[in-house]
């Protein structure tokens, strides 16, 4: 009788303390609910087609050599300086950048000047951004355009109207898991015309974002029958970020001597026009 008595002792004693424990444990139960859904929400929000854009603009940007494989295969490799900065905004909201290669001893003297518009593909295309090469209208006009103040360079409007011939376009895709890649893509199999050099009618292009702001790129021109009449064989021109103290590389002497340079120069991508 005792325990009986007990219990309905215990029960009329307490009852706002069951009624305590029943509100909190409904509000930890809300807001569990409420934590698992901001999770979920963060975790399958989806990577835009914008956002995919501005990853591939924001890597092409910067300074980039390609030192390392010039050191490793000097026969079949410059050390060449990759620079590239933002230049203009378009309407619809691609960028566009500026673009320059130049030995590595003579930064101010680029050879080769391109803009890059670089923008999301098209819905009906399987890809993810679109890597157009343009032409520019003067290019004298634009030599050492990222080393200069910005109110020193031409200003947006004036790059807009300086986008001349298009060259080529990339379609990248995002790489698969376990690729050391970001990005990857090419032009389409037949190229874009292109008679440079050496007979070549058409060219092809392909391009690679890695992971630190490194771009592999590998151009290659082609006759009539399908043979490569220019442009490297062993693979891709690796470029890397610059580290803190490149300008202060310069001192420091790299052979790449093994070849008289203009026979080099032929198989080297870079110098097509």
């Amino acid at each position: 009788m005792c325990t009986g008595s007990d219990s309905a002792s215990d029960s009329k004693s307490d009852p706002n303390s069951n009624g305590w424990t029943r509100a909190r444990g409904a509000v930890l139960k809300s807001l569990v609910l409420i934590g698992g859904a901001l999770l979920l929400r963060r975790l399958t929000k989806s990577t835009t087609r914008w956002d995919h854009a501005r990853i591939v603009a924001e890597s092409l940007n910067g300074e980039k050599f390609s030192k390392e494989q010039a050191v490793r295969d000097p026969d079949s490799y410059f050390n060449f300086r990759w620079l590239s900065c933002p230049a203009a905004d378009m309407v619809d909201g691609s960028k566009v950048l500026y673009f320059e290669q130049a030995f590595w001893r003579t930064p101010h003297k680029p050879f080769r000047q391109r803009f890059f518009m670089v923008k999301p593909c098209a819905k009906e295309l399987k890809c993810d951004v679109e890597v157009g090469t343009y032409a520019i209208r003067d290019a004298e006009e634009y030599k050492n355009f990222c080393d200069r103040p910005r109110d020193q360079r031409p200003q947006p409007e004036e790059v807009i109207g300086d986008i001349a011939e298009h060259l080529t376009t990339i379609h990248l895709k995002r790489c698969e898991r376990g690729k050391r890649c970001l990005y990857e893509g090419s032009t389409p199999a037949d190229g874009f015309p292109n008679s440079w050099q050496n007979g070549a009618t058409y060219c092809t292009s392909e391009l690679a974002v890695l992971k630190n702001n490194e771009i592999h790129a590998w151009d290659r021109g082609y006759d009539d029958d399908g043979n490569q009449v220019w442009g490297v064989k062993g693979g891709p021109y690796e470029f890397k970020p610059a580290p803190a103290s490149s300008f202060d590389d310069v001192l420091n002497p790299l052979s790449f001597a093994s070849q008289p340079v203009g026979k080099r120069i032929e198989g080297s991508f870079v110098l097509q026009e």
